[in-house]
């Protein structure tokens, strides 16, 4: 894969790889971005961070996406954060070529980019391209919605499993996000995705995936499983009581959000637009969101185990959390 030079900056190499910080959720990727960003200023350089998240994206969603603070948006500068409405969509491949324009704009300022967050798909597109599937059509797209509303998703699961079924078997009925995109692409291409796919094994991401030579990836892998769901629960617990539902109550006013959008189907909003919707009590949806928060985890380790030659450290660790901000320090004059 080509990459386009960099331009040169300040203090370091034209060559010098871009640094991305990646995890699962709760592993602590924003705090040890602050971290290095803290350290940065104080020998003289300026970190501009860029949000590798899917949920940051959306203006109103706050609370419930663990969005950095105002007070540590206005100590670092952050990219991707806050650009949409939430009635809009952003795809891996709108990330992508807003991450590669931000990092040389942000080298030719003289400063350092970091690319920080845990959305996968965001960093396959940045990564290794998704030139093998066509962009989305937004009249199939509107149909197949209408339609999924009608039979409903396991309905367009089945539908799938005829044309694509080894798409289908990774992905769950009621996967609409999903199932829609597979199917939108064979209507578009003919083909399923799954082929399309295998035939650019080098954009998969996944089995295989490899690193390119412009990125320094630095993984904050969690050992201890149950302690990081005990943290994934406090951590929404601390949400529900910042006034998470009362978010979710506001973006609700708006009358063209609906839950099929993917801003509403994020881990947690999904679950209290649902609650709201008097479909679940709120015991329900809190053990439904938590339950949602967990699979994201393991999806995302799942996908980062298969990222050969990527630099892992326990984050809950002592030792290894300080040798990851020593390891990310020293990558900022190479």
């Amino acid at each position: 894969m080509q990459t386009e030079p960099y331009i040169q900056q300040m203090h370091a190499p034209e060559t010098m790889p871009i640094l991305c910080i990646v995890g699962p959720t709760g592993a602590g990727k924003t705090h040890l971005a602050m971290l290095l960003a803290e350290h940065a200023k104080s020998i003289g350089l300026t970190i501009e961070l860029i949000s590798m998240d899917s949920a940051l994206v959306y203006r109103g969603l706050d609370i419930g996406s663990a969005k950095p603070t105002k007070i540590e948006q206005a100590s670092v500068t952050h990219h991707l954060i806050d650009i949409l409405e939430p009635t809009e969509v952003c795809s891996a491949a709108r990330f992508a070529r807003d991450a590669k324009r931000l990092c040389e704009e942000i080298r030719s300022r003289g400063n350092i980019p970091i690319v920080v967050g845990g959305t996968m798909l965001y960093w396959r597109a940045w990564a290794h391209g998704l030139s093998s599937l066509p962009p989305a059509n937004p009249e199939i797209r509107a149909r197949l919605d209408e339609e999924g509303k009608i039979i409903g998703w396991p309905a367009m699961h089945a539908k799938l499993e005829v044309v694509d079924p080894e798409t289908a078997v990774r992905l769950k009925p009621n996967d609409s996000q999903r199932v829609q995109r597979a199917l939108e692409v064979f209507e578009i291409t003919g083909k399923p995705m799954s082929t399309l796919l295998a035939d650019s094994p080098s954009e998969d991401g996944r089995e295989g995936s490899s690193i390119p030579a412009w990125i320094d990836l630095v993984s904050l892998e969690p050992s201890d499983r149950a302690r990081l769901h005990a943290n994934l629960e406090k951590r929404f617990d601390e949400m529900l009581a910042a006034g998470f539902m009362d978010e979710v109550k506001t973006l609700r006013t708006n009358p063209n959000l609906h839950p099929d959008l993917p801003a509403i189907r994020s881990v947690g909003y999904r679950q209290a637009w649902e609650f709201l919707d008097n479909q679940i009590d709120f015991d329900q949806m809190r053990y439904k969101a938590l339950a949602a928060t967990r699979q994201l985890g393991k999806r995302q380790l799942t996908w980062l185990r298969a990222i050969a030659g990527r630099k892992t450290f326990d984050p809950f660790k002592p030792e290894e959390l300080k040798a990851a901000l020593d390891y990310c320090k020293s990558t900022l004059q190479k």
